[in-house]
């Protein structure tokens, strides 16, 4: 169970999948408990008695009676604002402690109160907010302090943990946000490969924005991570993946493991990974493209293409794009068929521990398991929706 700093996740049509095929899982919603506060009524203030019935009266201006007056309200006032502020406070912590005992296990509200004091640390520190891979923690001190109750939940995820353990030493935390599936395969690309890619050798990689907004005008419905002012589609879409391949070039370039994981960390603490995700996301729909003609023109697709495209949301790469590329990010992040397809668009083979699924066949799964011949790239996962990073490999990362 993670606890992140998240934002923004789409509702997709739930289709029926293939029995060997993993089956899609949707970004779940929480929620919030908040008590009511009671504001208690400030009490009067006693009548004072006439200066002709004290003995001792003196003579009083009527501008120090309105002063007097204006400052016995003020006390009033705030002793009743410290009256209300307590009994909110009680209420809404009796409203959490009783839907804590109602709705929730044991195991779930201890890793809630983990999760809460992780977020206070993080949040003391300006440079934290802004890291988009945390630091590296040993993988078995990280599940110890994750999952410490004894369900069989937490069984099985400290299971899954024990075994990870005996090929990788660490693991980073990646920001829980819904580019975390990006995010985490594109941090784990640019961290441990050397070498480039064929389609980042493409000399017509930069040029494909143009044509393709040529020949589809819908793909000008492209959403950005934020406004561009008022520069054409294939234009910011161009600038995205001339920075990816800048960045790429870059760090394969560099032959320490520690200096290339420093360089990429700094990547992941700017904006310029936003940039860089768009720039994926472009490749993604291209690639959705040319499978859906090839699938058109009678070719033969990998399977998770047909069910890519067996989805009423996206008929077609046009729809794909509407109802799903563009809340990549903003609402919503990768379904389990895209994971196939970011795997394609970057020709990385990425190797997913799926800790939920220890003990059954899922429990490694490879997106896509068909190419042979591609780099690896190794990410872990609790419920298929937040991604973490494995380091300090103990085993050549391998098919």
């Amino acid at each position: 169970m993670q606890g992140e700093d998240v934002s923004d996740v789409p509702s997709v049509t739930e289709q029926k999948q293939p029995e060997d095929v993993p089956e899609t899982l949707h970004a779940c919603e929480g929620y919030s408990i908040m008590g009511d506060c009671v504001k208690s009524k400030p009490e009067q203030p006693p009548s004072d008695p006439s200066p002709e019935d004290r003995p001792d009266a003196v003579e009083t201006s009527p501008k120090d009676v309105t002063d007097g007056i204006c400052s016995s309200l003020a006390s009033q006032r705030s002793e009743s604002k410290k009256v209300a502020g307590q009994v909110c406070a009680v209420q809404k912590e009796s409203s959490l402690d009783t839907d804590e005992d109602i709705y929730r296990d044991e195991e779930e509200i201890e890793k809630e109160k983990i999760q809460k004091g992780i977020a206070t640390t993080e949040k003391s520190t300006s440079d934290d907010l802004k890291l988009g891979v945390g630091p590296e923690v040993d993988i078995i001190e990280y599940c110890q302090r994750e999952w410490r109750g004894k369900t069989t939940v937490a069984r099985k995820m400290m299971q899954g943990y024990e075994e990870m353990s005996h090929y990788f030493g660490s693991i980073r935390r990646v920001r829980g946000d819904n580019y975390c599936a990006l995010r985490a395969t594109l941090f784990q690309c640019l961290s441990q490969m050397s070498k480039l890619p064929r389609w980042m050798v493409d000399g017509d990689l930069t040029e494909l924005p143009e044509k393709l907004v040529k020949k589809y005008d819908w793909i000008k419905l492209w959403r950005f991570w934020h406004s561009y002012g008022n520069k054409k589609t294939w234009v910011r879409i161009k600038e995205c993946l001339e920075l990816l391949k800048e960045k790429w070039c870059e760090l394969s370039k560099i032959q320490s493991p520690d200096k290339k994981q420093a360089s990429c960390d700094e990547i992941f603490q700017t904006e310029e990974e936003y940039y860089l995700y768009e720039a994926v996301k472009f490749l993604m729909l291209k690639t959705a493209i040319d499978l859906f003609n090839a699938s058109e023109d009678g070719e033969e697709v990998p399977v998770f293409s047909w069910l890519l495209f067996a989805r009423n949301t996206s008929n077609n790469p046009s729809e794909f794009l509407k109802n799903h590329l563009n809340h990549v990010g903003h609402s919503g992040g990768l379904e389990q068929v895209e994971m196939f397809l970011l795997g394609y668009a970057l020709q990385h083979t990425i190797k997913v521990y799926r800790l939920y699924k220890y003990g059954t066949d899922e429990f490694i799964t490879h997106y896509p398991d068909d190419q042979a011949d591609w780099p690896v790239v190794t990410l872990i996962t609790e419920d298929d929706r937040h991604y973490n990073v494995p380091v300090r490999v103990c085993e050549e990362t391998s098919l």
